[in-house]
């Protein structure tokens, strides 16, 4: 990768693993779905009209929506709910090797031995988490966390060919004039009440719905559709493995959990293993 997109993709899990963890507290004014609904809206709203609309790639945006967008976020956002948040953005750690699976059995890539133990000690990882004493009676939660992570990691498949003809930007763009009103319609049909909820949220959830909207999908998944339109899936997922870094951090010292022992080594087998599948013994020239 170029010095440009190394930059631009370390910025992504920053942005992404913050704005995941401070769902959270939002989630007290705003039901999941809604708060979704509102965050897809809201960025697509602020970034259209810079864009022409994509006609030649309407039935992949709609797919992309509402397997990346619409459900994947609402399962991940009732996850978050459900759980803490440490635990919620290491289980999210799944994605890689989902993502790996998936181009396996769809795009018939082939997966080196050393990635099958990666896999392996990952999910060994998820195994160890998903005993922590702190998540019992939460089993839904993890299920939750666990199926959007696959749905997004699946979603990718069909976002990589998109982003390589109209751009980062515009796929973002338009991912949230498809997705926003997608969520807000199935809020107000599963979660009821949605002009009560919007009308009584304080001024805190309202600040963290702008920065999801303008933090993590203007800036952040701009960045992440920008460098994966010219760089290989493997080398731009790489980088999701400072996703848990930042949330942990955000959990920590923003809402102020203490991860236990389960947490951390669960956590860093999780990372181990996916550090296995990413890290090529290949160097590579920066350019």
């Amino acid at each position: 990768m170029s010095r440009k997109d190394i930059f631009l993709a370390l910025v992504v899990p920053c942005l992404l693993g913050f704005g995941f963890v401070i769902a959270k507290p939002a989630m007290e004014s705003f039901p999941p779905i809604l708060l979704n609904g509102l965050r897809w809206s809201l960025s697509g709203l602020l970034m259209c009209y810079f864009f022409p609309f994509p006609k030649n790639f309407i039935k992949q945006m709609f797919a992309i929506s509402i397997i990346g967008g619409s459900i994947q976020y609402s399962l991940s956002f009732y996850g978050l709910k459900i759980l803490d948040g440490a635990s919620a953005t290491l289980f999210v750690q799944a994605e890689i090797p989902f993502g790996i699976l998936i181009a396996y059995f769809l795009l018939g890539e082939k997966v080196p031995v050393k990635n099958i133990i990666g896999l392996v000690i990952a999910f060994l990882g998820i195994v160890i988490l998903s005993g922590n004493p702190n998540l019992e009676g939460k089993l839904f939660g993890v299920v939750l966390i666990l199926s959007g992570a696959f749905l997004w990691s699946l979603a990718q498949v069909f976002a990589k060919d998109v982003s390589e003809t109209i751009g980062g930007l515009a796929l973002t763009a338009w991912l949230g004039i498809f997705s926003g009103p997608q969520c807000i319609i199935a809020s107000y049909f599963i979660e009821g009440n949605t002009f009560d909820y919007i009308y009584n949220a304080t001024t805190k959830a309202w600040i963290i719905v702008i920065y999801l909207a303008v933090g993590m999908n203007v800036i952040g998944y701009s960045c992440w559709y920008s460098v994966l339109s010219r760089n290989p899936v493997n080398n731009v997922m790489s980088v999701l493995l400072l996703f848990p870094v930042t949330g942990l951090l955000t959990s920590i010292f923003i809402l102020n959990e203490t991860p236990n022992t389960y947490a951390y080594f669960g956590g860093a087998i999780i990372i181990s293993g996916v550090a296995m599948i990413l890290i090529n013994k290949k160097s590579h020239n920066v350019t």
